[in-house]
């Protein structure tokens, strides 16, 4: 998995996590600032500078993020739910499906949308749950809150250095 950094507003309020290639750009640009170093002690090298790696970056100006009552479902936003795993099954999942299937009736909800393997999307096709004898492994709900773009953030790598940030339900 790529090494992510987190990135805090100019208020040290959480955004999200971004890949260290892009926490990189920010900070070489004077839009961001390293707030703590990574851990080991890594530092990035170049013919003229030296970088240590961030961990934490926090923005130089304030970002208004805007209010949203719903969050938007994306693919990216649900893998990030789910934290990446099966539904049915709990290994990497790698395609999303609709637990009553839209050829059923089935909405493209945060309720009714699950992340899955390739093998459990195939065995299940446009069946019920009930006609497989399949049960979820969590019950879907949609992401709520402020920080909603974090989840699965407390599971990464479990890098003590985001815990001060990070409210208690993120995950």
């Amino acid at each position: 998995m790529m090494r992510q950094v987190l990135l805090l507003n100019a208020s040290y309020e959480p955004l999200t996590t971004l890949p260290l290639r892009r926490a990189v750009v920010l900070v070489l640009r004077e839009k961001a600032e390293i707030v703590h170093d990574d851990i080991s002690g890594a530092v990035l090298r170049s013919a003229s500078v030296v970088l240590a790696v961030p961990s934490v970056i926090r923005l130089r100006r304030f970002v208004r993020v805007p209010f949203r009552a719903r969050v938007p479902l994306t693919r990216a936003a649900l893998m990030r739910r789910d934290n990446h795993r099966c539904a049915y099954c709990g290994r990497r999942a790698e395609t999303i499906d609709h637990i009553v299937p839209r050829s059923r009736g089935g909405t493209h909800t945060w309720e009714n949308c699950v992340a899955s393997c390739m093998a459990c999307n195939i065995d299940k096709a446009d069946r019920l749950l009930e006609e497989l004898g399949w049960m979820l492994r969590v019950a879907p709900v949609a992401p709520r809150g402020a920080h909603w773009r974090l989840i699965g953030a407390v599971h990464h790598d479990g890098d003590p250095q985001w815990a001060p940030y990070l409210p208690e339900n993120a995950a």
